[in-house]
């Protein structure tokens, strides 16, 4: 079977999956109706509760659950052989993430906005609450590590960049106030944006415009990685209208536009595959289960869940946009790792995919039986995914640098929401255990980022690639508990549980076996900082999953 036909038949069955599956949701699980009443009306308070018009909540939704872990996990995945990487993809993403991520927005959007953290306590027991807020503390600490680095790997690696990306943050800055204080729409100054920022791509591509020489400060990943801490602190303690909403708006036309011209040049080139079908099981890790969680958010992500009950859920303005942007944005994820699960396994005449497939496959086997690290599955997508632009005329400079920048702009969105959350997360146990200043946004955003850049520099010699099993691990296991809560919430209204109860039970059996053989490894390899957190939240997520099965026992609470 050619490239081509692979890409449309895993496009198709998405397609399927929002028809038929996301409207069985809505209609007959949820029973969704358009009139319901949100918490961004009637809590509004212009910085977190902001009622939204649907295309620019979507584009921040998009922006913010999109980042590099999509890109990450399918490039590393991809040793295992991409017939493996595809199934779990496609199936994952209709049956489990796509209606994880849908869920976890209702429920939220129908209990004022709380986090699902929040809401453990409702549906499992106030004891839940507080373990269920460790996990998603130490799974947000872990996204922004990866994430910070992933970021500054690929500033340094292509430099030309550096001027588009933070060009585009300031004036996105300018165009949130505007919108906001002399009420303009956002979205035509957005495509201005858009439109500038590929000129100026073209002009970092080709030497006509700044690029940081050799030496510079700014070719330092040091550096990289303070800033990125110190722009996530400021960003996820602004109001969400004068950054986040603006910025993510322009990220998510250039998500739209950058994959429609990376999935028609690669039906122009029509490659042929290279990776093999089924990988050399016999040299790498354990298929099952590490291929599940290292996709992550290419097929279920828990992270996902916190954006939608953390952020996404206080803007809502209409009930019935919880569909295409609950379960909708998920699929156009899904879209973008099937594009990266491509980029590393077809190879063209230019060699360029053959060569990216090659690195990582290179990286696993030298890494002694373990998967590539960060930089090289970014290179490698990036590699990768340029050579599809050439086959439109586009030059292999203007490519990378456009596809890096594509990158970097949704790590960054993921980083600073991530960062955001977790300031939100810590408000709650403030408000709850009575510490006042948790509940203040600027010493909350302190700890949470100044926590990040700590596990950064305690994994620094590994380049987060020790971290990134542990975080997928985290990740698809917070995924069960979030779908456990959507499954005793349905429970408590006498509606049908199966279709989230099935994914929640499967999911926490495969990734809490996963987490079970990390911790091990990490262990015998000398990781004690990294094992001792995956044995933490493995303890931790025993005992939440166990209560969770005695709540279910003692049937339904009040909804």
């Amino acid at each position: 079977m050619t490239a081509v036909a692979v890409v449309l038949l895993a496009l198709v069955a998405l397609g399927l999956g929002y028809r038929f599956y996301s409207r069985f949701l809505a209609e007959r699980i949820f029973e969704l109706r358009a009139d319901e009443p949100v918490p961004a009306v009637e809590r509004e308070d212009g910085v977190d509760f902001v009622p939204t018009r649907r295309e620019v909540l979507w584009g921040h939704h998009f922006a913010s659950i999109a980042g590099a872990a999509p890109i990450l996990g399918p490039a590393m995945a991809i040793v295992w052989g991409w017939v493996p990487a595809l199934i779990w993809i496609v199936v994952g993403v209709i049956f489990m993430g796509a209606t994880h991520d849908f869920g976890a927005l209702v429920l939220s959007m129908r209990h004022g906005g709380q986090s699902v953290g929040n809401l453990t306590e409702r549906f499992i027991g106030p004891r839940s609450r507080l373990l269920f807020q460790i996990v998603i503390f130490f799974l947000i600490w872990m996204v922004g590590a990866v994430f910070a680095f992933s970021i500054a790997k690929l500033f340094v690696a292509y430099s030309a960049s550096i001027l588009p990306v933070n060009l585009e943050i300031v004036v996105a800055v300018a165009i949130g106030w505007l919108g906001y204080k002399r009420n303009l729409g956002l979205f035509w100054p957005c495509l201005a944006v858009l439109i500038g920022l590929y000129a100026i791509i073209v002009g970092t591509a080709t030497g006509f415009l700044w690029v940081p020489a050799e030496g510079s400060i700014f070719l330092s990943v040091d550096f990289w990685l303070v800033a990125l801490m110190v722009y996530a602190y400021v960003a996820s303690s602004l109001p969400v209208w004068l950054l986040l909403q603006p910025r993510d708006l322009v990220n998510s036309h250039q998500l739209i536009v950058g994959l429609s011209v990376l999935y028609v040049g690669f039906f122009v080139a029509r490659p042929e595959l290279v990776a093999p079908a089924v990988g050399e099981l016999s040299t790498l890790p354990a298929l099952f289960p590490l291929l599940m969680v290292t996709i992550a958010c290419g097929s279920i992500s828990g992270f996902h869940g916190l954006v939608s009950s953390g952020t996404t859920s206080k803007q809502l303005c209409r009930a019935a946009d919880a569909r295409p942007i609950g379960y909708g944005a998920m699929l156009v994820e899904a879209c973008l790792a099937i594009l990266a699960t491509m980029a590393v396994a077809a190879g063209m005449m230019s060699d360029g995919v053959q060569h990216a497939f090659e690195h990582v496959q290179a990286a696993s086997l030298a890494g002694g039986n373990s998967l590539p690290g960060v930089g090289v599955a970014l290179s490698a997508f990036v590699e990768g995914a340029a050579s599809f632009l050439t086959a439109l005329g586009i030059p292999i400079e203007v490519g990378s640098t456009v596809v890096a920048v594509l990158v970097i702009s949704f790590a960054a969105t993921s980083l600073d929401t991530a960062l955001r959350i977790q300031r939100m997360i810590l408000a709650e146990v403030g408000r709850t255990y009575r510490i006042k200043p948790l509940e203040n946004r600027w010493f909350g955003g302190l700890i949470a980022c100044g926590t990040v850049l700590a596990l950064i520099y305690a994994d620094k010699a590994n380049g987060a690639k020790s971290l990134w099993p542990v975080f997928g691990a985290t990740n698809q296991v917070l995924a069960a508990l979030t779908l456990l809560l959507c499954a005793l919430y349905l429970r408590t209204l006498g509606r049908r549980t199966a279709a989230y109860a099935i994914p929640a039970v499967l999911v926490l059996a495969v990734t809490f076996t996963a987490m079970g053989l990390q911790v091990f490894r990490d262990f015998g390899a000398g990781r004690h900082l990294v094992a001792t957190v995956g044995a933490v939240i493995a303890v931790l997520t025993l005992w939440v999953a166990i209560e969770g099965g005695l709540a279910w026992r003692r049937g339904p609470a009040r909804a």
